[in-house]
C-alpha cells in the first residue's frame, strides 16, 4: 500500500513537471517565471545557438568551398525553406492562439533582422546581378540580424521565459540568418563587387519603402521607421525630436553607412590577403 502511494505521488510530480513545462513553453494557460534579458539563462541559451550557427557555417562552408556553385547553392535552398518554414509555423501558431484574426500583420518580414526571410530565397533562386546582390545583402545583414535577434532581443526575453515557443523559434530563424551569412563568405559565394552595391542599395530601399507603406496602413513600426524601441535608434530619434520626415531618412542613411563601412572593411582585408 505504501509503495503504491509513493508511486502515485512520484507519477503526479512527473506529470506536474511536464504540464508546467508545456505551460511555460506554449503559454497555456500562461507562461511561467521570466528570467529576463541578459540573465545567465538568456546568455547561455543564445550562446548555444550562436555556437552551433558558427560551427555549421564553418563546417559546410569549408566542405563546399571548392565544389560547384550548384552544390553550394543547395545549402542556401535548404536555409530558405527552413527559415520560412519555422516562421510560417510561428505565424500560424500565433494566429491560432490569438483572438485577433489580424495578428499576422505584425509578423511581416519587414524588420531588418527578418528581411532574410525574403533575401535568402532571393539569393538561392534568383539569377545574375540580382542573385549576386542578394548574396551580398544576406552576407552584410545576416550576422547583424542574428545578433540583434538573439543577444539583442531584450524585449522578447523580458516578455517570455527563455525556454518558450517565441524565443526558441526566434533564435532558430535568426541563427539560420547568421548561418547563411557566414556560409556565403566561407564557401566563396560572396562577390562584394563595387558595381553590385547599387543593387544591394536597391534591395534595401525596396524593403524600406514597403515597410514605410505597411507602417502607414497598419499603424506599426517596421524597420523602426516611425519610432525607436529603446535600441540605438533612440539617439537619432532624440536628435531630431522625432521629426516624422528626418527620423526615417536618418534611419535609412544609417543602413547605407553600415553597408559602405562593411563593404570597405571586407574589401580592405580581401585585397590585403591577395597581396600576400
Amino acid at each position: 500500500m505504501t509503495k503504491q502511494l509513493l508511486f502515485g505521488i512520484r507519477e503526479s510530480l512527473i506529470y506536474e513537471k511536464k504540464w508546467n513545462f508545456m505551460g511555460n513553453f506554449f503559454g497555456k494557460p500562461e507562461y511561467g517565471p521570466i528570467q529576463g534579458a541578459y540573465s545567465w539563462q538568456h546568455l547561455l541559451f543564445v550562446s548555444l545557438f550562436i555556437g552551433a550557427m558558427i560551427a555549421y557555417a564553418i563546417l559546410l562552408g569549408r566542405y563546399n568551398k571548392n565544389k560547384s556553385d550548384t552544390t553550394k547553392n543547395k545549402v542556401l535552398i535548404w536555409s530558405a525553406f527552413l527559415i520560412n518554414g519555422f516562421e510560417l509555423f510561428k505565424i500560424a501558431f500565433n494566429l491560432g492562439a490569438s483572438e485577433d484574426g489580424m495578428s499576422w500583420t505584425t509578423d511581416l518580414p519587414l524588420f531588418l533582422c527578418s528581411i532574410q526571410l525574403i533575401a535568402i530565397p532571393m539569393a538561392a533562386f534568383c539569377k545574375g546581378k540580382i542573385r549576386e546582390a542578394s548574396l551580398d545583402f544576406v552576407f552584410i545583414f545576416g550576422i547583424l540580424g542574428a545578433i540583434m535577434g538573439t543577444i539583442g532581443a531584450a524585449q522578447n526575453y523580458n516578455s517570455y521565459p527563455v525556454l518558450s515557443f517565441p524565443n526558441v523559434v526566434s533564435s532558430i530563424t535568426h541563427s539560420i540568418s547568421g548561418f547563411a551569412s557566414l556560409y556565403i563568405v566561407i564557401s566563396g559565394m560572396a562577390s562584394m563587387k563595387k558595381e553590385n552595391l547599387k543593387y544591394v542599395f536597391g534591395i534595401l530601399f525596396s524593403f524600406c519603402i514597403l515597410a514605410y507603406i505597411a507602417n502607414i496602413i497598419l499603424d506599426y513600426n517596421y524597420m523602426f521607421l516611425m519610432s525607436h524601441d529603446g535600441t540605438p535608434y533612440v539617439i537619432i530619434y532624440n536628435l531630431v525630436n522625432g521629426n516624422p520626415i528626418l527620423y526615417p531618412i536618418l534611419v535609412v542613411l544609417l543602413f547605407v553607412i553600415y553597408i559602405l563601412v562593411f563593404a570597405g572593411i571586407y574589401n580592405y582585408f580581401k585585397n590585403k590577403k591577395i597581396k600576400r
